[in-house]
């Protein structure tokens, strides 16, 4: 196996690997990056030459890509799409703390993003530890959490804020508010700001106070990693067990990147 180096951004959540290319991923390193991810939650590369078509055979090694709901994918790689803040833009696509396809019954398990081109300053990426968000909970609360479901809407105002122009999308999901990983088997907070409208059995009006309280607890900074983009870094995250937030710091500058999602699992 060739050399690597494994950094960690934050006690937390969040690791860059050193020293691996990419394009050339033995098996060997497939499974090394697999269970990194499983205990970072999110993994950084750098210094990668990726394309559209390069960046679909690396995910296909970690599962199955599939299309974006909210993004037209490429004419060349459907399943491949770009995130593109131009210029005169003042919004950013998904500027809000979440996880993704949560509106769906089978949320993807985890993303791949590219950078091709970045501001000069700003754009950076939070990163979030839904293990530790629900570790920061007291025992009464937990327990009422989890005998709770969770209304979940591509609509809602949060996200589709960051959406401006596009047309809804009328996809709702209930998911547990606490969920069990399919791989580790650990309880996780599994319920985010930009989705989650209010608990199943409740009005909006009584699951607001609680959901408000989680929000805040996720967006915690000591549950959190902060990566610098640079052109031809890569973040694979764990969309199971992590949030993320892409800030919004940059206006005036053009921001590309490209992103594939794997397929996922229902939740329980």
């Amino acid at each position: 196996m060739a050399t690597f180096e494994v950094e960690p951004l934050s006690s937390s959540i969040g690791a860059v690997i050193h020293g691996l290319d990419l394009n050339t991923l033995e098996q060997d390193q497939v499974e090394l990056v697999t269970d990194l991810l499983q205990k970072h939650l999110v993994v950084f590369f750098r210094d990668q030459i990726l394309n559209p078509e390069s960046l679909f055979s690396l995910a296909k090694q970690f599962g199955q890509p599939v299309p974006y709901p909210f993004v037209p994918g490429l004419e060349s790689q459907p399943e491949v799409i770009e995130v593109i803040k131009r210029p005169e833009e003042t919004t950013n696509f998904g500027g809000v703390w979440h996880s993704d396809t949560t509106y769906l019954e089978s949320p993807t398990m985890g993303a791949l993003l590219y950078a091709v081109e970045l501001p000069d300053h700003g754009g950076d990426t939070l990163f979030a530890n839904m293990y530790k968000a629900l570790e920061l909970l007291s025992p009464g609360l937990s327990r009422f959490l989890e005998s709770l479901s969770a209304v979940n809407d591509a609509d809602n105002e949060a996200i589709s804020a960051t959406r401006p122009g596009q047309p809804k999308k009328n996809l709702t999901a209930v998911h547990p508010t606490i969920r069990t990983h399919p791989i580790s088997g650990k309880p996780l907070l599994y319920v985010n700001r930009a989705h989650s409208t209010h608990f199943e059995g409740m009005t909006k009006a009584e699951s607001a106070p609680i959901l408000e309280y989680l929000f805040n607890l996720i967006e915690r900074p000591e549950i959190s990693c902060r990566f610098r983009w640079q052109p031809g870094s890569l973040a694979f995250w764990d969309n199971r067990a992590c949030q993320h937030y892409p800030l919004n710091d940059y206006n005036g500058s053009l921001r590309k990147m490209l992103r594939i999602s794997l397929s996922g699992d229902k939740p329980f």
